[in-house]
């Protein structure tokens, strides 16, 4: 189905250890009952691609097609948002303002004006940054997002139409992560991150907690389409690694621990995979220059890898061609799909594995198979998109 490129593949030798709880039920059960509160809330489709199923032959291939997430173009509607509303609700008890307010009273206008005086802010390739942008417009609060200065015009206006102030930062994705909590700590305000690391956990949990509903969603709708059966094979985005380690938590907790998850990098930013080849936290220097701009990270969250340095499978690299293979691949067949650079990785993964016969035999990829694939964006840069599917071969 997309011309034959090179991949890299890594199988996981720490698969199946033991390791620590890094999203606790409890909490994700908090952020279900939130969010599915939310105006606008509505599962994203599951998309059956009996097409692609058939060319990987394998049993099934479904997609949940995240391009409509409350109108914001990514699943990561799911993780800032709901952050910047935890954070909220906890500052303002902190202060003495509100013991118990509701995220429904902050968005009605409640406690306004001292919420106009708690500033959030992070670092962001796009989706992160607008669902952040999105939250703190909705309940009420200041905020500024830090870009690093290949992302484009077009994510930078989208993320700007909430409010937001934007900020440009020499450098790559990880520079301005960095600059955004030098920032935040002389200024005091609030880094709302998709990121962890030593000493910053708790609001990057609540990001990945959200991330999670996504997931669940996709289980119940499996489930609804297939009687009951349950994936065998996720292929899932890497990037920092804090939705890939939410889909592996998920399916977990849905399916039991034989859910095959593989998390798929560009070939030039690849730091889980080198993670996993060190045995240990690993950082990818350079301008991570990829196409996939939502992945172009270099170093791993902490949290993501204390969950996927034993739950992944296995890890993968594709390149950009090939995922402008499948953009393209999504987009000529019917129904249309939309799909931006950084959603196709999995699918990618998945029909580059299944052309090499050891590759199959070693991810178990066989007749029987069903696999679980997040279309984690729709278009975020509509004339990036436009000129990469109508590009010529």
């Amino acid at each position: 189905m997309i011309p034959d490129r090179p991949a890299r593949l890594l199988l996981n030798r720490r698969h199946g250890t033991p390791g620590v709880v890094v999203l606790p039920d409890g909490s994700f059960r908090r952020a279900k009952a939130e969010i599915t509160s939310w105006p606008g809330y509505v599962p994203t489709p599951l998309l059956k691609l009996e097409d692609v199923a058939a060319a990987a032959r394998v049993a099934a291939v479904y997609y949940k097609d995240e391009g409509g997430r409350f109108g914001l173009g990514s699943f990561k509607a799911l993780g800032g948002a709901y952050a910047v509303a935890r954070l909220l609700v906890s500052e303002l008890a902190r202060r003495g303002v509100a013991n118990a307010a509701t995220t429904a009273e902050l968005a009605g206008g409640a406690h306004r004006d001292a919420l106009r005086g708690i500033t959030v802010t992070c670092a962001t390739d796009g989706n992160h940054g607008r669902s952040v942008a999105w939250g703190a417009e909705r309940f009420g609060c200041r905020c500024v997002i830090f870009v690093h200065e290949t992302v484009s015009q077009g994510r930078r206006d989208a993320i700007a139409k909430y409010g937001a102030e934007i900020r440009v930062v020499p450098g790559n994705y990880d520079d301005a992560v960095r600059e955004a909590a030098r920032t935040a700590e002389a200024e005091n305000w609030f880094v709302v991150s998709d990121t962890s690391y030593e000493g910053y956990t708790e609001i990057p949990r609540d990001v990945m907690q959200g991330y999670r509903v996504m997931v669940d969603e996709a289980a119940d709708q499996m489930e609804g389409q297939s009687g009951k059966d349950s994936p065998t094979h996720a292929f899932i985005q890497g990037g920092v690694g804090g939705v890939a380690a939410a889909v592996a938590i998920q399916l977990r907790a849905r399916f039991g621990p034989d859910v095959k998850v593989i998390v798929v990098e560009p070939e030039k930013a690849a730091c889980l995979l080198a993670s996993a080849e060190a045995g240990e936290p690993a950082t990818v220097a350079g301008d991570l220059d990829t196409l996939m701009a939502g992945l172009a990270c270099g170093e791993p969250s902490l949290l993501a890898w204390q969950e996927l340095e034993r739950s992944a499978f296995a890890f993968m690299t594709v390149s950009d061609d090939s995922a402008v293979d499948c953009m393209r691949l999504l987009a000529r067949r019917s129904p249309k799909i939309i799909a931006g650079e950084s959603a196709v990785a999995g699918l990618a993964a998945l029909l580059l594995a299944v052309r090499e016969p050891m590759t199959r035999m070693l991810l178990g990829l066989g007749p029987d198979s069903r696999v679980l694939l997040f279309g984690t964006e729709g278009a975020t840069d509509p004339d990036l998109y436009a000129r990469l599917i109508d590009q010529s071969d």
